[in-house]
């Protein structure tokens, strides 16, 4: 009974860690998926052409993951099927793309199943197990520590995103009383100058 409730712990943190993803490739154009990232987290990834047409060969995709700044994480073309990991060294929106081979364009639309994992979900626990000779409750209960941590990371992260947001709505908000100020100071400015200049008229006209 231990033993199920954490496992069904587990799952729990784990889900919004774990992506399974289906996207339908037009035969031209591009698809891409993103995810915000925080840095030092590890990312997996396995996508497969799915095609329900057995009596022709698999169309064939190419994939490019990149970087917040645009670096290469990941590359191929001409394929059916392949897999991409890496670990983040910068926070912010990592992308991957999907788009049909040129030679598969009469084909129509291709379907592909994308996996994607981050953080705890992406983690070798079998490898863990082996190296660290633990099984049952233990190792459930070492898959929720790491879970616990990962969320623990995941709160400092939106905490610092807050912080941010909030300086950046501070100094706008300051931008905004400042150029307020400006203005009110430039139309008491006119109206004075407007009053000075009919005064002087209507003096000059004889009239007051």
């Amino acid at each position: 009974m231990m033993k199920s409730t954490v496992a069904f712990l587990v799952i729990l943190c784990m889900v919004r860690a774990t992506e399974s993803i289906w996207l339908t490739l037009p035969s031209s154009g591009t698809k891409c998926v993103s995810e915000e990232i925080q840095n030092n987290v590890v990312v997996l990834g396995d996508y497969v052409v799915v095609s329900e047409d057995h009596t022709h060969d698999t169309p064939t995709i190419s994939v490019k993951v990149t970087s917040p700044y645009g670096s290469n994480l990941h590359h191929a073309e001409n394929s059916t099927h392949g897999q991409f990991a890496f670990t983040t060294h910068e926070a912010g929106n990592y992308l991957a793309c999907f788009w049909v081979d040129g030679y598969n364009h009469d084909k129509g639309d291709v379907s592909v199943n994308l996996d994607w994992k981050t953080g705890i979900a992406a983690k070798d626990w079998e490898s863990v197990a082996r190296k660290e000779k633990i099984e049952g409750v233990e190792l459930e209960l070492r898959k929720l520590e790491g879970a616990v941590e990962a969320i623990h990371e995941n709160l400092l992260f939106l905490k610092s995103k807050e912080a941010e947001m909030r300086n950046v709505s501070e100094n706008t908000n300051a931008r905004v009383a400042w150029f307020s100020m400006v203005s009110v100071s430039v139309c008491i400015v006119v109206s004075a100058l407007q009053l000075w200049y009919l005064k002087r008229f209507f003096q000059k006209k004889k009239l007051i």
